[in-house]
């Protein structure tokens, strides 16, 4: 045990000493930030940018259709030519000419109607003028069959219907498809964490094999030991660069968007949002009780045990994927003769991302979201995005979390006692490219 822990210990300060690792520690919380600032002061930008359209109307039917909007904000044009007009758009640097034609049907004028600009414009400007022709045209189509506003307001209203469990609890649509989506960026940081750190294991054991000195270390322990010192040590190196990662990103942004006059706290606020914001907010989501709901939903979500379940699922799938690395480092003489055995590797992470996210989403308790999220290689990815959903009742029974666990710690001690058979033989084994079938008969030896 004393040999484990100073091997722990030397991997731990190799590399939290190691100039690249500081380098990166200091870096990278300073560019993710710079990119968070670089977006909100683009879209800032952008906001702030008034995109000005003339409109030439020659038809009796589009008059104060086109007024000022969140998108762009219009000029009429009248009792000028269509030369004139783009003349005096491009003199005047406008985004754009709508000209609408005469004529003295509705639906051939707007068939006719055309869109001037110098540049391909976005969607959100042409999908807002299409939508402006389209209402138009429909509420003149409805006038001429004597239909009055009111019944046209009536005829566009959206009908949804309500959600209720047995238990007469209101349901939220979409509801279950956000809780997938933070499950799933828990078990994205879980990915992300084994493909890094799990590369730096591999890298550590072929570093000390090319320069022999795995040789020195190998006369006074024994291979099993040095093997799970290197993970332990360098999964606690990534535990305290991810954590001054979090804290200095934390600190940083607050910083950052304060300067730059952006108040956090209206960030998490309602009462801080503007009338026109907030009224926006309740259409789009029905009502403020809906709002509220929603809220609610969030709030019941099980943190603390999903927090738990991260660190738990996190720490035995690094520790197994750690041990294949490990493996992999023993038995090559340089990372290019790696790739070979990274894909498979790699295989299962992804898999478990994407056939995750088809399969929760549809049915979070269904025969394939239950076997990815059982089957030791995918599950700490795929059981993380149905655990948001909560343990027992309607979400993950207990006796699938139990299974989930066990197999996890089964395969690790599988994988650890097979990755320390390879990593014995192949930290002394130099010179030759191994293969499937050579590291097959490391296997075999006792």
């Amino acid at each position: 045990m004393d040999k484990l822990l100073l091997i722990i210990k030397r991997e731990y300060m190799a590399k939290v000493r190691n100039k690249s690792f500081i380098v990166l520690t200091i870096l990278s919380p300073i560019i993710i930030v710079a990119m968070i600032a670089l977006v909100v002061y683009l879209a800032k930008v952008n906001a702030d940018e008034k995109r000005v359209i003339a409109v030439l109307d020659e038809s009796p039917y589009f008059s104060h259709q086109f007024t000022e909007g969140v998108e762009a904000s219009y000029i009429d044009f009248a009792n000028i030519s269509l030369d004139k007009a783009i003349d005096s758009v491009n003199a005047a640097g406008y985004y754009g000419l709508l000209h609408i034609p005469e004529g003295e049907e509705i639906d051939k004028v707007a068939q006719k109607i055309q869109f001037y600009t110098k540049e391909s414009p976005s969607l959100d400007i042409l999908g807002s003028i299409e939508g402006k022709i389209e209402h138009k045209v429909r509420e003149h189509k409805l006038a001429e069959l004597n239909i009055s506003p009111e019944v046209l307001k009536d005829l566009e209203n959206n009908y949804e219907m309500s959600i209720v469990n047995f238990s007469g609890e209101k349901n939220l649509k979409g509801i279950s498809e956000l809780k997938v989506f933070i499950g799933g960026g828990f078990g994205y940081l879980i990915m992300m964490f084994i493909i890094i750190y799990g590369a730096f294991v591999m890298r550590s054991v072929i570093e000390e094999k090319t320069t022999r000195i795995i040789e020195v270390i190998i006369s006074s322990v024994r291979p099993f030991q040095l093997m799970l010192g290197k993970i332990l040590g360098t999964s606690l190196a990534g535990i305290t660069q991810f954590v001054i990662w979090i804290i200095s990103a934390g600190v940083l942004t607050y910083v950052v968007l304060s300067f730059m006059g952006i108040e956090i706290d209206a960030m998490h606020s309602k009462a801080n949002i503007s009338p026109e914001a907030m009224q926006t907010l309740n259409e789009a989501a029905g009502s403020q009780d809906t709002i509220q709901l929603y809220v609610n939903e969030l709030v019941k979500i099980p943190w603390g045990t999903l927090i738990i379940s991260f660190l738990l699922y996190f720490s035995l799938g690094y520790l197994i994927y750690s041990s294949i690395y490990a493996a992999i480092g023993a038995a090559v003489d340089n990372e290019t003769d790696t790739q070979q055995f990274m894909f498979p590797v790699i295989t299962p992470l992804m898999l478990g991302i994407y056939v995750g996210f088809f399969s929760v989403f549809e049915n979070p308790n269904g025969p394939i979201a239950v076997a990815f999220s059982l089957f030791p290689l995918t599950s700490p990815i795929v059981m993380m995005m149905r655990l948001p959903n909560g343990v027992g009742g309607a979400g993950v029974p207990w006796w699938q979390l139990i299974t989930s666990i066990l197999f996890l710690i089964i395969t690790f001690l599988l994988i650890v006692w097979l990755a320390a058979k390879i990593y014995r033989v192949g930290i002394l084994m130099y010179g030759k490219k191994p293969s499937y079938k050579e590291i097959y008969k490391w296997l075999k030896y006792k």
